[in-house]
């Protein structure tokens, strides 16, 4: 069914939503957690959206862009299903977006391609999305984007053994994939590969386990939130770092919660896409504008994402209106640049082309904040789990 017949069946039953629509008025539907442990990320998007719509306005070409929220809780793929039905039958929305976990964005798949409505992942990290459905866009990353990176740098490092601790879903074994085959490719060695329950708060026994393996380094994948500052604050007091085993991460020094983590996470590298310190114009303006707004925001990936994803919504919204299919392929090749960097939406695996950089915990000088300095950049990277 397309999304022209669910819309005459909703004009058919009178709709309120069908008679009060304007046609110049274009709805986007965030799917997001705003409650429970993951809120933080809903409360991110929302205000990256807004940080957006203040610099830019709330119209592309002769439309006028919206946005409807609603709270998915946290790993929910049937609410999300249910949540993307109502907001294109009730709500009428042209576009949806959002989608922090991927279970939630790979089970409206099957709703999107029926309706033909772009769906743009401000989070969610999984390779394999993005080959359920043409309309599914990615302006964040995918694990094996920045793992792969990751590995390699590790190695040049002089690490030669490596113990890998993930979360057991996808993200979590794409991370697991993409590193292992790339460190040992380069002649590393992953002499254990542990997957952790993703409801898991307490991470002694695991790294002790790690710390009684001895190896090089532990590399490891959490989702955002809580996890990461638990299994980051663990790391650093139960004396791994004093063993000798370097800390590999990808966002586990994520910055809504770096400050509490203490003197102890400086030093801790990690690899990824975006870090508030980054060093360009566009990011001091993005900033600028979002704490206006809200000046106890704090900017990570989960806001960079949803910024992004609102500049791909508003290109594909002055190209071609709530056109889907018209709308997706003109998001194919644009090239912008972000807070983070430069960015080009890939034509094949329409997840953005981005830099990664190497990141250390710093203290500022000037404020005495801990930040995540980019002290390295692999510049252009694709998703490289594309193919694999």
């Amino acid at each position: 069914m397309t999304k022209r017949n669910i819309l005459t069946a909703i004009a058919a039953v009178g709709t309120l939503a069908a008679t009060c629509a304007s046609a110049d008025e274009i709805k986007v539907g965030v799917i997001a957690p705003f409650s429970g442990p993951f809120a933080q990320y809903g409360v991110q998007y929302q205000q990256a959206i807004e940080a957006y719509q203040a610099q830019h306005g709330t119209a592309a070409g002769e439309h006028e862009i919206s946005f409807i929220y609603k709270d998915v809780g946290g790993v929910n793929p049937d609410q999300s299903r249910a949540l993307a039905q109502e907001l294109l039958i009730r709500d009428r929305v042209d576009y949806l977006a959002g989608f922090t976990f991927t279970p939630n964005a790979l089970a409206v798949g099957p709703v999107i391609t029926q309706s033909e409505t772009p769906a743009v992942i401000f989070n969610a990290a999984t390779s394999a999305i993005n080959r359920e459905s043409p309309f599914y866009l990615r302006t964040s990353y995918t694990l094996p984007q920045v793992s792969i990176p990751a590995a390699e740098w590790a190695y040049d490092q002089g690490i030669r053994t490596v113990v890998t601790t993930v979360s057991d879903y996808g993200p979590g074994i794409d991370a697991e994939t993409s590193f292992k085959q790339a460190f040992e490719a380069k002649g590393g060695t992953v002499t254990d590969s542990i997957r952790m329950p993703l409801s898991t708060t307490d991470f002694t026994p695991i790294l002790q386990r790690v710390k009684d393996e001895a190896p090089d380094a532990v590399f490891t994948f959490l989702p955002g939130g809580p996890p990461t500052f638990s299994y980051t604050k663990t790391y650093n007091e139960n004396g791994l770092r004093e063993a000798g085993i370097t800390f590999l991460g990808t966002a586990e020094t994520e910055e809504t919660n770096l400050q509490g983590l203490g003197d102890m996470a400086v030093g801790l590298q990690t690899v990824y896409h975006y870090s508030p310190a980054h060093d360009s114009d566009a990011n001091r303006a993005f900033l600028a504008a979002l704490t206006e707004l809200h000046p106890d925001a704090v900017a990570n990936w989960a806001s960079v994402g949803a910024y992004d994803g609102v500049h791909l919504i508003y290109a594909m919204v002055g190209a071609a209106g709530s056109d889907g299919p018209a709308a997706v392929e003109a998001a194919l090749g644009l090239k912008w640049e972000s807070p983070r960097g430069p960015l080009e939406m890939d034509p094949d695996t329409r997840t953005v082309i981005q830099n990664v950089y190497i990141r250390e915990v710093a203290r500022n000088s000037e404020s005495g904040l801990l930040e995540n300095v980019e002290t390295g950049v692999i510049a252009t990277v694709g998703d490289l789990g594309w193919t694999k």
